[in-house]
């Protein structure tokens, strides 16, 4: 019961082909070429995109202790 024998999947392959017939199965293979053919630009187009710059650090006024929040009034949005 393991697996199936040639036969067996001949019986199958030729159910397939009764089901969806010829027509449907190479219209389904041409769209997967499709689909496969436009990963593969778009893959390419990848390289050709510029690396983004890196963030750019903000300089600041730095906050005072007595106005910097304390962690209570973080937890109680006071």
């Amino acid at each position: 019961m393991g697996s199936f024998s040639l036969m067996h999947w001949v019986i199958v392959l030729l159910v397939v082909m009764l089901l969806f017939g010829g027509g449907r199965i190479s219209g389904l293979m041409g769209d997967v070429a499709k689909g496969i053919k436009s990963f593969k630009k778009g893959m390419e187009d990848d390289d050709d995109v510029k690396p983004a710059k890196p963030a750019q650090r903000i300089e600041g006024q730095r906050v005072s202790e007595q106005d910097a929040p304390t962690a209570t009034e973080e937890k109680t949005g006071v």
